[in-house]
């Protein structure tokens, strides 16, 4: 499906997101049409599927970061849908995954400090429906954050 250009415009790209059509075009060896063309086909072809902005929350202060374990209640035919229909709507939950095995969601929480924390904890998260089990994670330290592909 790819050969070895479309890989190097793919590593270009994730080196430096905000790289112009030129530049990306000159460092892949190609010229600046050809290189928009492979880029449009990556898009086509559903490799690229968009561009975001990544937005750093501890430099709007948020200082804490807790990673969630859900055990639902599986005995509610609905459980996981109204359960992650809620969560959605707590704008602290940064990230839902469901999961297989003994624990079914996993909540990434970003919160101001401790006390805001227990705030959004006791208010917000013991709300949400289906919760059989929970377990708090709190992140101390990231060691690797990337999302940058092997190509």
């Amino acid at each position: 499906m790819l050969d070895d250009i479309d890989r190097r415009i793919l590593r270009l790209m994730q080196a430096d997101p905000a790289i112009s059509l030129p530049d990306l075009a000159d460092r892949a060896g190609l010229t600046v049409g050809k290189c928009a063309r492979r880029i449009e086909w990556l898009r086509e072809s559903g490799v690229l599927i968009g561009q975001e902005v990544v937005i750093d929350w501890r430099a709007l202060d948020y200082a804490v970061h807790v990673s969630l374990r859900v055990t639902l209640d599986k005995t509610i035919v609905r459980a996981f849908d109204e359960f992650i229909a809620a969560a959605r709507l707590v704008p602290e939950v940064i990230e839902i995954q469901t999961l297989l095995g003994r624990v079914d969601v996993r909540l990434s929480v970003i919160a101001r400090d401790l006390g805001h924390y227990q705030a959004i904890y006791r208010d917000q998260i013991l709300m949400l429906p289906h919760i059989a089990d929970i377990e708090s994670l709190m992140t101390v330290a990231v060691v690797k954050s990337d999302e940058a592909l092997p190509l």
